[in-house]
């Protein structure tokens, strides 16, 4: 590929609205084109990394034995119907209607569609297992898209679906697909951690992401140092603690805490340690009467450690909390406890509450809460003695940097990651819901045992930029770079010998199948390096008439900050073993 043939298009500022790394250098190396809030063109130089990242997917997918079809980007509302999640996906499913007034929703997944070829096309187990899978175009109307392609509107994914006879088989093609994303992401180049996941809105009971490491992540990993264990935030466990309750050693006192309305304020005030107090989250459920009229109320207290962070998908787990629940009204609050947030507690409710205390708080004595009273709160808490033991005890808490790990082998820490893959065992829950079945070895029709896989290719390279990149620009992996090598002619455009010779090499490394770019646009080599750099092409090589008289090349890797002199006639090996071919 010559530059003077292809589109070069870069920026030597961001636009305004880029808020992070990868969406400022990719708008700043022409990969992207903003065409409305979360939609981008891509461009040549971006499209030319999503065909890559397109590729390995495709060959792992295709080596694991998954079978590539297309599903349409415009779906039958009424297949979403059967599911109930027409309904109960909410704003981010867009919803159109076409001229004959039938609903149709623009796909964000595709579980709907291939069980319904599922159940038209795979009648016997004999034709089990199969695995669909396709690289297409999806669409989730984000509330605020943001960070570029990291949070957009439209995306692209690869999605695939496993349909099994039964659990066995299921979780027999769940890790085929298991490890064929590690090669996968092996193959990208880049630093990953596949974590155990909670599987949110598509169900199932087991699930991992594949997480991109990278400072700017959004989503927390937590891991050991000292073991293989990995989860993501939600889905981490926060161990019982080892030490039994203590008994109750000192009075339970009604305390003023004038304007200390917080636990940290609240500790400091009484100059003790922010671990001794315990906070209050009110949450409500509501229910409905068998022709869906409000039938009542059901509010729940919360009880986590000062210095702990609720987990609201280890709440939803809890019994009576995980038909949905959401935070209480202030009206409801202070009906039920006399009293605004900021000085809530258990003790001395006006009406009766569900009290769910976390692991932690279980085994505390000699706590501190609110009073139910504004500017006081209660010292010297106790359970058995003070107020009755709590309805439910769980893990509601965010782990922190020093828990110890699940699997006992040492203490968690954490790291900042960004989601790129996600695989899920989903047993039943389409098959059921669509009544896909298929004829078992006893000639009786079962359910469909079925999984799903996705991989966001669009949000990859954007992943990708995040964690690789410095003050000059992106630094790209070799597999999913836009070029492999880039040669750099000086005065290309004044010098016959330099033209010969970068057109010579070009040819050279085109016919050994190496992905180049010859930047014949006879540009200044400050602004033809920049230009480069930006891009993140990871291998250059720099052709001048001076280095010519003295047989020798430049050649520079995008990661390195001074180039080095190589001959000409060991151009060839030398490139070799820098893994340019």
């Amino acid at each position: 590929m010559k530059a003077s043939n292809f589109f070069v298009s870069t920026y030597k500022e961001a636009p305004a609205d880029a808020e992070v790394v990868s969406h400022q250098l990719m708008m700043r190396a022409g990969l992207i084109r903003r065409v409305s809030a979360g939609i981008y063109n891509y461009m040549p130089m971006g499209l030319r990394v999503l065909h890559k990242v397109e590729r390995i997917v495709r060959e792992e997918m295709n080596r694991a034995g998954a079978v590539e079809m297309a599903m349409p980007v415009v779906q039958p509302g009424e297949l979403w119907q059967e599911t109930g999640r027409f309904e109960k996906m909410g704003a981010e499913l867009l919803r159109v209607k076409d001229r004959h007034d039938r609903d149709f929703v623009i796909q964000p997944t595709s579980e709907e569609v291939v069980t319904d070829v599922a159940r038209n096309e795979l009648r016997s187990y004999k034709q089990l297992p199969v695995n669909f899978y396709q690289i297409q175009t999806k669409f989730r109307d984000e509330r605020r898209p943001r960070f570029g392609l990291m949070r957009g509107r439209e995306f692209i994914m690869k999605d695939a679906y496993s349909f099994d006879k039964d659990p066995a088989a299921a979780q027999v093609s769940y890790q085929t697909m298991r490890q064929a994303y590690r090669q996968i992401f092996d193959r990208f180049g880049l630093r990953y951690r596949a974590v155990a996941a909670d599987s949110g809105a598509i169900g199932g009971d087991l699930s991992e992401e594949f997480q991109v490491i990278a400072a700017t992540g959004e989503d927390a990993i937590i891991y050991c140092p000292e073991s293989d264990y990995a989860a993501n935030i939600e889905k981490a466990e926060a161990l019982p603690p080892a030490q039994a309750r203590a008994q109750a050693s000192a009075a339970l006192t009604k305390t003023p805490t004038p304007s200390k309305s917080t636990c940290a304020d609240v500790a400091q005030l009484l100059s003790v340690p922010l671990q001794k107090t315990v906070k209050s989250l009110v949450l409500a459920t509501d229910s409905v009467d068998e022709v869906g009229e409000p039938a009542g109320v059901q509010v729940w207290l919360v009880l986590l450690r000062g210095d702990h962070d609720m987990n609201e998908v280890k709440v939803s787990k809890i019994q009576g909390l995980d038909a949905g629940f959401r935070f209480a009204t202030e009206t409801e609050i202070v009906a039920h406890f006399g009293a605004r947030p900021g000085y809530l507690g258990p003790i001395g409710l006006k009406l009766p509450v569900k009290i769910v205390a976390d692991r932690e708080v279980a085994v505390m004595s000699d706590w501190i809460c609110g009073a139910n009273e504004a500017d006081f709160h209660f010292t010297g808490v106790n359970w058995g003695r003070d107020l009755p033991e709590p309805d439910f005890v769980a893990d509601v808490r965010n782990v922190v940097v020093g828990d110890r790990s699940p699997d006992g082998k040492g203490l968690l820490a954490i790291e900042r990651g960004i989601e790129v893959g996600h695989i899920f065992y989903l047993g039943t829950k389409y098959s059921k819901a669509m009544n896909a079945t298929f004829l078992d070895e006893t000639g009786k029709p079962a359910l469909f045992e079925m999984g799903c896989y996705g991989i966001g290719v669009s949000r990859l390279p954007a992943a990708a930029v995040e964690q690789n990149h410095d003050e000059r620009g992106i630094i790209w992996p070799d597999a999913i770079a836009p070029f492999t090598l880039v040669i750099c002619p000086i005065g290309m455009d004044r010098s016959e010998p330099v033209r010969e010779a970068a057109q010579q090499l070009h040819a050279q490394l085109q016919s050994a199948g190496v992905d180049v770019i010859l930047d014949d646009r006879g540009g200044r080599p400050g602004a033809m390096f920049a230009d480069w750099e930006l891009i993140g092409v990871p291998h250059r090589v720099v052709i001048s008439e001076r280095n010519l008289n003295e047989g020798q090349l430049e050649y520079q890797h995008r990661r390195q900050t001074e180039s080095q002199k190589v001959a000409l006639t060991d151009v060839d090996a030398f490139l070799r073993e820098q893994g340019v071919f």
